[in-house]
């Protein structure tokens, strides 16, 4: 795929897969916007991007405001959704206010951003929307049966969504990504993270995922 002058939106630009996905979609031309949840974070924007974006996903007046401001201001090719929280314990230790969160920030905020977005994606050509669901998705895993439960649901969004908006021209793409070396599990809301082996470098991670759109 030739991201030559692409309009693209990054979900998550502040974090590390983010950043990382700004830098390699800025190297191949593409036009760049960035959202972070806070001023403070936004700083971790590369200041080549178009436009840095405020965007809470807990909040459907934030999501609202930043569809509409986007609908009305660009045509956009693309979105890509890398932004995400992670928690760990026992299902039977998991308090029901960490499981809202994860479902609010993990699924129910993206799939509604998705959604707004979705008519000012319609028609393009090859528009798409990538989002990085994680391998819990389709193997959840024990200690993270919230944060596996979340991505499950965006999983099951995505796939049907999929089969619907490829009428619209838009392709739809779940990564499955496995552990990646961001610092998500070091900045968890609930619980400690278990050791885990050595994974991807952001730059590797985004690599391959763009490389897989591209396919």
């Amino acid at each position: 795929m030739n991201f030559s002058g692409k309009n693209v939106l990054v979900v998550g630009a502040s974090g590390g897969l983010g950043r990382e996905f700004v830098a390699q979609l800025m190297s191949a031309g593409a036009n760049v916007y960035g959202t972070a949840r806070s001023n403070e974070s936004a700083g971790n924007i590369p200041d080549q991007v178009v436009q840095k974006l405020l965007l809470d996903l807990e909040s459907s007046e934030s999501i609202s405001t930043l569809a509409n401001c986007l609908n009305s201001a660009v045509k956009l090719d693309g979105v890509i959704i890398s932004a995400g929280l992670v928690a760990f314990g026992l299902a039977t230790e998991t308090p029901s206010e960490i499981d809202a969160k994860l479902l609010q920030v993990n699924y129910r905020g993206p799939r509604d951003l998705l959604v707004a977005l979705q008519p000012n994606l319609a028609g393009t050509e090859g528009a798409f929307v990538l989002n990085v669901t994680g391998v819990v998705a389709q193997t959840p895993l024990p200690n993270l049966s919230s944060y596996s439960a979340s991505k499950m649901a965006m999983q099951g969004f995505l796939v049907a969504a999929a089969r619907e908006w490829r009428r619209s021209g838009i392709k739809v793409v779940s990564e499955l990504l496995g552990h990646t070396e961001t610092g998500l599990s070091t900045r968890a809301i609930a619980g400690q993270a278990p050791q885990f082996p050595q994974g991807l470098t952001p730059a590797q991670a985004v690599t391959q995922m763009l490389e897989n759109l591209a396919a």
